[in-house]
């Protein structure tokens, strides 16, 4: 079974309460780390690289991501998806050969650029286009941003998830809402529901999260800024 099929399949059939956690590396050793934890398959998080890099957050230049995701998956066997932010503006079949060059299994493409909201039909071409040119060697995780950049009515992220379905995502991906919408949620969308995890102590936990309807958690640069804290804590002398 290939890298692909491998990650496509840890999607299916997941119990209530048991979704696919997908930790983010921002390099190769975090990485490395992270597979020998015990994680069966990772997701990059732009905000984490991009401060791996010394960039502020959707300002790392297309290059060095890629190039960044790909130290990442020369480091590790298991299947590894990408956040790419909204795409940087290359085409479709571009933006899925350096994906497939970088080795992604799949990738993350936020309906939103600059603050702000894209149109969700022209959004869904793009997405249709993307998976055109993918076929089935990618995995498709379409980010719905209407927590994030919107007015966060539930029903316009289920609307915009029914488009972004239909166009061939794998996934969808309502990043920043709020816990108690997600069985709304859940029941309004078709296929595998990715939520954002906050390691602060205070939010749900990726178990609660499964059970109010996650299949898989993702946890953005979380766990690098849980990784600072610690570091923190021990120049402390804690």
């Amino acid at each position: 079974m290939s890298k692909v099929d491998t990650f496509r399949a840890l999607h299916h059939g997941r119990l209530p309460g048991d979704p696919l956690v997908l930790p983010g590396p921002w390099d190769a050793a975090s990485a490395r780390a992270l597979v020998d934890a015990g994680f069966p398959a990772l997701a990059t998080p732009s905000a984490g690289i991009a401060a791996s890099l010394g960039y502020a957050d959707g300002s790392t230049p297309a290059d060095e991501m890629f190039s960044a995701v790909a130290r990442i998956t020369r480091a590790v066997d298991v299947p590894v998806s990408a956040d790419v932010e909204d795409g940087y503006g290359l085409a479709p079949k571009e933006l899925v050969e350096r994906l497939l060059e970088a080795g992604a299994v799949g990738c993350n493409l936020e309906d939103s650029g600059g603050g702000a909201l894209k149109d969700p039909r022209q959004h869904a071409e793009r997405l249709a286009e993307v998976r055109a040119a993918a076929g089935d060697r990618l995995f498709l995780n379409a980010r719905v941003d209407t927590f994030t950049c919107g007015d966060g009515d539930p029903e316009q992220a289920i609307e915009r998830a029914a488009l972004y379905v239909a166009a061939g995502a794998d996934c969808v991906y309502p990043i920043g809402a709020p816990a108690n919408v997600l069985p709304l949620l859940r029941a309004g969308i078709q296929g595998p529901l990715n939520a954002y995890a906050k390691l602060d102590g205070e939010s749900p936990s990726p178990a609660e999260l499964g059970e109010l309807g996650a299949t898989r958690v993702t946890f953005g640069p979380w766990l690098q800024r849980r990784a600072t804290a610690a570091l923190g804590e021990i120049a402390q002398g804690l």
